[in-house]
């Protein structure tokens, strides 16, 4: 592998911000790759993106046919080797919906569609998108979405607590929790997971939207940067 990460981002009949992420990961110094929902080829990328948007249409549940597509089979075996899985929005939701991370994305508690920047506070440095963050501090990054609500069964919840599952949560620029910082009513403030081997992470919040200062936050610079890094964690193990 080069020292420039291959990081494919996949194309769904109604993802739209997979344009975004290509970019977002070519300004940070990787390269995009462009990949088809339909197709059974990662073409060798070192890290995949599921992107935002409205897979198909979001019909039945957001997510629940994407999740079926058939490049998903050649992302949960990519998964399963270690290899690093990054869910914005729409892709955190075809993550759950998969079966590779715990919990379901529900509609808004207002029942509105939300649009903002929020602060994320960091739970954990172990993951593929907070290995060069610091547990307790904060990123500013945008959202946008009407069905965020992250929800689990008791069972589902205590494991993700118990076990660090937690990536990122809902706060102000302190770090400090509260009602007012949780734009649409997730369990326990919760706006990102992870799996066990810290390789799969979703989050609602979108990163490839705070990469460039001339437009808005620069939160998810540090993320991009620690994804390309576990690319070459995970080439090397």
């Amino acid at each position: 592998m080069s020292d420039t990460p291959r990081v494919g981002v996949v194309t769904f009949p109604g993802s739209l911000d997979d344009r975004d992420a290509l970019h977002a990961i070519e300004a940070m110094g990787g390269e995009g790759v462009a990949l088809w929902h339909a197709d059974h080829d990662l073409r060798e990328v070192d890290a995949v993106v599921l992107p935002g948007g409205f897979s198909y249409g979001d019909y039945l549940r957001c997510g629940a046919i994407a999740a079926r597509a058939p490049l998903m089979a050649e992302i949960r075996a990519f998964a399963d080797r270690g290899a690093p899985v990054l869910g914005i929005c729409n892709g955190f939701q075809i993550l759950c919906e998969a079966g590779l991370l715990p919990g379901a994305l529900i509609r808004n508690a207002s029942l509105r569609f939300v649009c903002e920047d929020v602060w994320l506070r960091v739970e954990t440095s172990q993951s593929c998108v907070t290995a060069g963050l610091v547990p307790g501090e904060t990123i500013e990054v945008p959202v946008k979405h009407g069905e965020g609500q992250w929800v689990a069964t008791p069972e589902q919840l205590e494991r993700v607590e118990g076990e660090g599952l937690v990536v990122f949560r809902y706060a102000d620029a302190a770090g400090e929790l509260g009602d007012d910082f949780n734009p649409n009513g997730a369990t326990n403030h919760i706006a990102g997971v992870r799996n066990a081997a810290g390789n799969v992470v979703g989050l609602m919040p979108h990163p490839e939207h705070a990469v460039d200062p001339d437009v808005g936050p620069t939160g998810g610079q540090s993320l991009f940067a620690s994804l390309f890094e576990a690319t070459l964690a995970e080439a090397t193990a």
